[in-house]
């Protein structure tokens, strides 16, 4: 409410008013709360779209691109492409990916959106792993930072809880392709618990994979189910594997 003041973003019947100012039935009444850029925009990449309403856009983002900017990445991510594409928006990605996993990435339009989206947004993400696993299982073990790392995370009794669940799809005598469902959401959380039941991600050289077939971890978000936001239902939006991945089965 103090920002809405301060913005002169209170309106009714398409004319400014205070909040002390009284209102009919029937009359319309609008908050606009104005949006503040966070990022530079810059098209550095041509990224496919995979679906889009009003409220959101969901990207199909490639390896090697980072989602938001951060350091050394100021201009070139998913981030500065969205703020190309929607001048005067803020940068609010919903899910965030790490640079070398590939799929489906979620960018509200509005504050409000990625509130709802935050809460609501279920994921499927696929992996290729080392080694041969079926059937499915839960790895529930708690996840902590490296002493000695900012960026690689470890199974310690310490950490956060982490619970990943698992289903094998598919595999032959050297990787399995994993369906993962994610009931936490901590970082590196895929790649640390499959390291850590001994089968890593192919590719993933922080976590023990090798890079003998691929050249980065075999991570993929395949599969959202989203609400609409500002109308009833939901939508279901998915992305094929990657071709690096699926030559690995």
């Amino acid at each position: 409410m103090t920002k809405l003041k301060r913005t002169n973003g209170l309106w009714c019947n398409g004319t400014p008013i205070r909040s002390i100012d009284l209102v009919r039935f029937g009359d319309v009444i609008e908050l606009r709360l104005p949006e503040v850029p966070s990022v530079v925009a810059n098209a550095v990449h041509s990224v496919p779209i995979c679906f889009e309403t009003a409220d959101f856009v969901v990207y199909h983002k490639p390896p090697d691109l980072p989602v938001h900017p951060s350091q050394n990445h100021y201009t070139d991510t998913l981030g500065n492409c969205f703020c190309a594409a929607y001048p005067g928006l803020a940068c609010r990605p919903v899910n965030r990916l790490d640079r070398n996993t590939s799929g489906l990435c979620v960018f509200a339009k509005s504050a409000y959106a990625a509130n709802q989206l935050q809460y609501h947004l279920q994921k499927r993400y696929y992996a290729v792993v080392e080694g041969v696993l079926t059937g499915s299982g839960t790895v529930s073990a708690p996840i902590a930072r490296e002493q000695e790392s900012i960026i690689i995370r470890c199974v310690r009794a310490d950490g956060k809880p982490a619970v990943t669940h698992y289903r094998a799809l598919q595999h032959n005598d050297k990787y399995t392709l994993l369906q993962l469902r994610l009931e936490t959401g901590r970082t590196h959380q895929i790649r640390v618990h499959m390291a850590h039941i001994g089968h890593p991600l192919a590719g993933d050289t922080l976590y023990g994979g090798r890079t003998d077939a691929i050249d980065r971890q075999a991570l993929h978000c395949g599969r959202l189910i989203l609400p609409l936001v500002q109308k009833t239902g939901t939508v279901t939006v998915g992305a094929a594997l990657p071709e690096d991945m699926a030559s690995l089965l």
